[in-house]
């Protein structure tokens, strides 16, 4: 129960009053520069026209298809092997959009972002109902917006923000004073509305419906199942509407290809990583939730919060991470803020009608005749914790006519070394976003330079990222995690993807990470070779080429096979000599040689040669051009 007093508090003392106000007004000047960050870097995103994040790009795509009135829960087995694995409120959000300005990722990024501030004002408005605090209000919405993972996130082209935000308005629309009360059915209304379309929005968001029901049953079990029956049947209509408009791929996608491999280590990492950044907030909201429990009656906010933080395990799955922990930042913002809130007013009270007021009658004594003291140290120690967590979450860009001199006053350089200009006092554990930079210019001309490859020649591209094939007018094969989850779930046969590999039906592969299932990557080993790689964004991006026809077929792998110590073989491949000698040197290492020797120069006649080693053995290879092709003889040498 989230209590509201009226007792005027005696005034601080002059001194501690004043170093509070001061401490105080340090604490917003803070994340006021946080936020002013915050919207450098999604500036920085806006203007940047491929993916920033691996995966943007299918969630344009699950767009584009939307607002051309198609499903993206498709049968991912057929051409264009593509199905995604999110519900669809997000991208149906953005259909206008997509109608006005086609394929483009700004106006995602936009509405990611905009959704991080309207979470940020319900926390706190949340904040300044219960207290009716401006200054900690607005504290505990600016927290949020500070946050690493909430900055990481914010404005990328991704639905996980949106869904915090629904979230976060359902739990502030139910939540409203006074706590004794079951909400209006108004407000119940509204608020299931918004519940409703955060689980429409991302699956994640069941923890929250579990707390908004758990709460409700706390109050009136009766009218708790008549809603929850309501709320069912509602949510159970619309998956029954699509999974049958999908032929059942809704199912497929959305349930089954979500059933991950899970590392609890990776989650252990990410749950400490999550407390050392939000340590000060966290103990405030503990503080709340655990008063409530033994002293008042649990708000939704409490609830809310214990299941949110709970369900931060979900992050120890494979393609999870630090974004698990959004809403319970969200939840700790709203409890810490309604606790420093309240501290400073000196809001803390033991109820009178607690089973054990008699018994603590002397300690409600002690604490009533200490007030004027306890506001004020409450007033020096409430922003020096928000200050606490400002430090904490310290994160810059390092580069730039303004950050560049900001980092360097501060003594900062970029946690990533040269790969990307960026501070972040987080640190790394398996899961987190490598992420925060704004992208240069010369991200921009190297995607623009990866596009045009990808738009050589007829054929699709086969590439991780979809932004390349969107802004080349191509389209979009496969998304290589859904089809590596429905693979190592047993849901998905690669055969007709793998054969199409096989016949070099896609011009070029673009890896960024190489998240295709095992035997499609194999498939893409055989089939094509690396052929350059390009640096983006921090990534090198890998441009592999058809593997050069070979006279006859087959040919470099018979004649592989059959060297002996001492004996030489032959075999002939139409490719330049550059291009010959890279496939060559991919070739043989898929039989596990591996060169020993520099690139070899070409001679008088155009030929080179490069020498490989394997287990002992040694293995020369010779290069020669001959009329359109290139003779590669192999000779395998003697001890």
């Amino acid at each position: 129960m989230i209590e509201t007093h009226t007792q005027p508090a005696p005034p601080p003392r002059p001194r501690a009053l004043l170093a509070g106000r001061a401490l105080l007004a340090l604490a917003l000047a803070v994340m006021i520069a946080y936020f002013l960050v915050y919207i450098a870097y999604a500036a920085g995103l806006l203007r940047f026209p491929f993916d920033y994040d691996q995966g943007e790009g299918f969630e344009l795509v699950d767009t584009v298809m939307l607002s051309e009135g198609r499903w993206p829960y498709r049968d991912a087995e057929v051409y264009p092997f593509y199905a995604s694995n999110y519900p669809p409120l997000y991208h149906v959000l953005l259909i206008p959009f997509a109608w006005l300005f086609g394929p483009a990722y700004w106006y995602g990024r936009l509405v990611g972002f905009l959704g991080t501030l309207v979470t940020a004002g319900a926390i706190g408005y949340a904040v300044w109902r219960a207290e009716r605090h401006r200054a900690i209000a607005v504290l505990a919405g600016l927290a949020f917006l500070a946050s690493n993972t909430v900055y990481h996130v914010g404005p990328l082209f991704r639905q996980h923000m949106t869904m915090v935000m629904f979230e976060t308005l359902a739990v502030v629309a139910l939540a409203g004073l006074p706590e004794h009360r079951y909400p209006t059915r108004r407000r119940m209304v509204i608020g299931l509305a918004l519940l409703l379309a955060a689980g429409y929005t991302k699956q994640l968001a069941v923890a929250t419906c579990v707390a908004v029901f758990a709460w409700l049953m706390l109050r009136s079990p009766r009218r708790a199942l008549a809603w929850g029956a309501a709320f069912a049947a509602v949510a159970g209509a619309i998956f029954i509407w699509i999974d049958r408009a999908t032929g059942g791929q809704w199912t497929l996608h959305i349930i089954a290809a979500n059933v991950n491999e899970f590392m609890p280590q990776q989650a252990l990492d990410l749950y400490r990583q999550w407390f050392r950044l939000h340590a000060p907030l966290i103990l405030l909201a503990a503080l709340l939730a655990l008063y409530e429990l033994y002293f008042a009656r649990l708000s939704l906010y409490s609830v809310w919060w214990v299941l949110a933080v709970a369900n931060g395990a979900l992050s120890g799955k494979w393609g999870a991470g630090d974004s698990y922990f959004a809403t319970a930042i969200a939840a700790t913002c709203v409890l810490s803020g309604i606790a420093a809130a309240r501290t400073l007013r000196g809001g803390w009270t033991i109820p009178g009608d607690h089973p054990f007021a008699a018994r603590l009658a002397r300690l409600r004594a002690w604490i009533e005749a200490r007030r004027a003291a306890r506001l004020a140290a409450a007033a020096v120690a409430v922003p020096l914790l928000y200050l606490w967590y400002g430090v904490s979450v310290l994160h810059l860009p390092t580069e730039g006519p303004v950050f560049g001199p900001v980092a360097r006053a501060l003594g900062l350089e970029s946690s990533y070394g040269d790969r990307y200009a960026f501070y972040d006092s987080a640190g790394w554990v398996p899961g987190y976003a490598t992420i925060g930079h704004i992208p240069t210019q010369r991200d921009i001309d190297a995607g623009k330079q990866i596009a045009a490859i990808v738009a050589e020649g007829d054929r699709p591209a086969l590439s991780e990222e979809a932004g390349f094939s969107l802004y080349a007018g191509k389209d979009v094969i496969t998304n290589p995690t859904q089809l590596k989850n429905l693979y190592e779930n047993g849901r998905y046969d690669p055969s007709t993807l793998i054969d199409a590999i096989r016949a070099h039906a896609f011009n070029v592969v673009v890896f960024r990470a190489q998240f295709y299932p095992p035997p499609v990557l194999d498939a893409i080993y055989d089939a094509y070779y690396p052929d350059e790689a390009i640096w983006m964004n921090g990534f090198n991006y890998e441009i592999w080429r058809p593997a050069p026809a070979q006279v006859p077929d087959g040919a470099f792998d018979t004649a592989l096979r059959a060297l002996a110590p001492g004996e030489s073989a032959s075999a002939a491949v139409a490719a330049s000599p550059a291009a010959a000698a890279r496939w060559l040197t991919h070739g043989l290492s898929r039989h596990g040689w591996e060169r020993v020797s520099e690139p070899g120069a070409g001679d008088g006649d155009g030929c080179r040669a490069d020498a490989y080693a394997r287990a002992g053995e040694r293995l020369s290879a010779t290069l020669c051009p001959a009329g359109k092709v290139m003779t590669i003889t192999l000779t395998l040498e003697t001890d």
